[in-house]
């Protein structure tokens, strides 16, 4: 085969090209084979039911389809993309992704804007509702237990400057404050380099107690891992173990340590597991989903407390915990711990039934 070169491609482009004359690549076959299995469950037919309530049968332009919706976050959830723009080019740009969220050729892909106005639009419920749908799926397929689980958070920087937090008293700028801080301390007009010097010498100025964000205010301020300062959220994940399949997602407080939030998440996650559980368990099939919940928790060090593992333990839930290095521990404030382990059992108690 003899190479080509340049100027012999150069060509007249055509006017019209018909669609159907248009060349397609082969389709993915992890989204060919997903499409297939959501056309089976009529995946669109039950998410335009749910959704049926925010959409206006003749108001503006019209909306964004719920089926092409969820699809677009699915695409963000696999191609590790978080953010609508992101979601957007790449549907965009892939024949394959395109095929996939039913888009045709002659069609624009979704705006941006479109979709992030399509999230708000949808309330949290609606979008836990399709999430339940999803392990329903799961479980006739046999790819969902419920007997062990893993826990795991990270921390996501906010959407949010942290220069324009306010104080929570006042609703104060950071940037006023430190002014009046300079004028009470003698300077007149401080520059820019005075007022972050100023800044500087101040002890605990990034305290979520005294701050916040006004439209952002669940953000808090945190050291993310890389060691910089910024607004952050903390999502903590619930996994099963067998299966790989994800079964609750909780968001808390970025300021919140994870001995805390462990409690939240295992409690969804049992009621998640346990109602997937009514679903799809019959006399024939047998029990696919463990009905009791998860028995067993799998967590890094950063979980141990003696709070965590008594509760958990008093709950039925045996934990797979490293315990970390603390050196010689004393028994102080054992009042205290034992309070918060009978708060704790009463969370995960009411949450399972």
């Amino acid at each position: 085969m003899a190479m080509g070169r340049r100027n012999k491609r150069v060509r007249q482009e055509q006017l019209w090209t018909p669609t159907a004359e248009l060349p397609v690549s082969a389709g993915h076959p992890f989204y060919e084979r997903l499409n297939r299995l959501l056309d089976e469950e009529k995946f669109d037919e039950f998410v335009e039911t749910v959704c049926a309530a925010f959409y206006a049968a003749k108001m503006g332009r019209p909306g964004l389809a719920p089926g092409i919706y969820f699809r677009l976050l699915m695409v963000g959830y696999f191609e590790g993309i978080d953010s609508e723009r992101g979601i957007a080019w790449r549907a965009s740009d892939s024949l394959s992704i395109r095929s996939f969220v039913r888009i045709a050729l002659d069609e624009t892909v979704p705006d941006h804007s479109t979709i992030s106005r399509t999230r708000r639009l949808i309330d949290v419920e609606t979008h836990q509702a399709v999430f339940q749908w999803v392990l329903a799926v799961l479980a006739e397929l046999k790819l969902l237990k419920g007997n062990t689980i893993g826990v795991d958070s990270t921390t996501l920087e906010a959407n949010a400057a942290l220069r324009s937090i306010v104080r929570r008293d006042s609703g104060e700028q950071y940037n006023d404050f430190l002014t009046r801080l300079a004028k009470e301390s003698g300077i007149e007009t401080p520059t820019r380099e005075q007022l972050a010097k100023l800044d500087r010498k101040r002890r605990k100025k990034g305290s979520n107690e005294e701050w916040r964000h006004p439209h952002d205010p669940d953000a808090r301020i945190t050291k993310m891992k890389d060691g910089r300062t910024h607004l952050a959220h903390k999502a903590e994940h619930a996994v099963d173990m067998d299966t790989g399949a994800i079964v609750a997602v909780t968001v808390q407080p970025a300021d919140e340590g994870d001995t805390k939030s462990i409690v939240e998440t295992v409690a969804q996650a049992g009621e998640r597991i346990a109602e997937a559980a009514e679903e799809t368990n019959n006399e024939i099939d047998g029990e696919l989903v463990n009905p009791e919940g998860p028995a067993e928790v799998v967590t890094d060090k950063g979980y141990h407390s003696r709070a965590v593992v008594t509760a958990l333990a008093v709950a039925d839930v045996r934990t797979y915990c490293s315990e970390p290095n603390r050196g010689r521990q004393r028994w102080k404030g054992q009042k205290r711990e034992q309070q918060a382990v009978y708060a704790n059992r009463r969370r995960i108690r009411g949450r399972r039934g």
